[in-house]
């Protein structure tokens, strides 16, 4: 038996739940308020994603895939202070988007600890190159530096959520890249 064909688009549903779980968070966003966000009947989205669970792991995997190519596209950068700081303000500027809901769901929903410590491992392995390239000083703590960005990023994000403008969070990002220690001195200016 076939069953009666999907009368809704999955990846624009799963879309949709992924801004409603961004906006409301997993605790505060109840089934009636997905169905509605996406267009869809309860049995629909059972059918289709599972439990309210389920759905939230595909969602906030989505939502994952997208934090990580914006990530990626930073990490990049020729300098590793450049990637910072082309990473905090890409950060600012779409967690200010009124396009979207504001902040960051994988940086404030408690869920999500293990896709931050992602975040955190790929900044700490980009800020080891550039130690291992003289970019930064030797007493420079890769893991440590790591610590204190995704701690500025979750900042951004509250701060944002809280109303701030984007000035408001572009001037932290401003203030984060200026307190990264920078290159050692040149053996010239000794």
């Amino acid at each position: 038996m076939a069953g009666r064909p999907r009368s809704f688009d999955r990846d624009t549903a799963l879309a949709a739940a992924v801004e409603q779980f961004w906006r409301t968070g997993y605790d505060e966003t109840s089934i009636a308020m997905l169905t509605k966000a996406m267009g869809v009947t309860p049995p629909s989205l059972y059918a289709a994603f599972g439990d309210k669970d389920n759905l939230f792991e595909e969602a906030s995997a989505l939502y994952f895939r997208w934090t990580c190519e914006g990530l990626d596209r930073a990490l990049a950068r020729p300098t590793v202070r450049d990637a910072i700081a082309t990473m905090l303000d890409d950060t600012a500027r779409v967690h200010t988007d009124t396009g979207t809901p504001l902040g960051c769901l994988m940086l404030t929903e408690p869920r999500l600890a293990e896709q931050r410590a992602v975040v955190h491992r790929r900044l700490t392995d980009r800020i080891a190159q550039g130690l291992a390239d003289g970019e930064l000083p030797a007493t420079v703590r890769p893991d440590e530096l790591a610590s204190f960005l995704v701690a500025v990023l979750r900042g951004m994000s509250g701060c944002a959520r809280d109303g701030g403008s984007a000035e408001e969070v572009l001037a932290i990002a401003r203030a984060a890249v200026a307190a990264i220690p920078g290159p050692p001195p040149s053996r010239e200016q000794g």
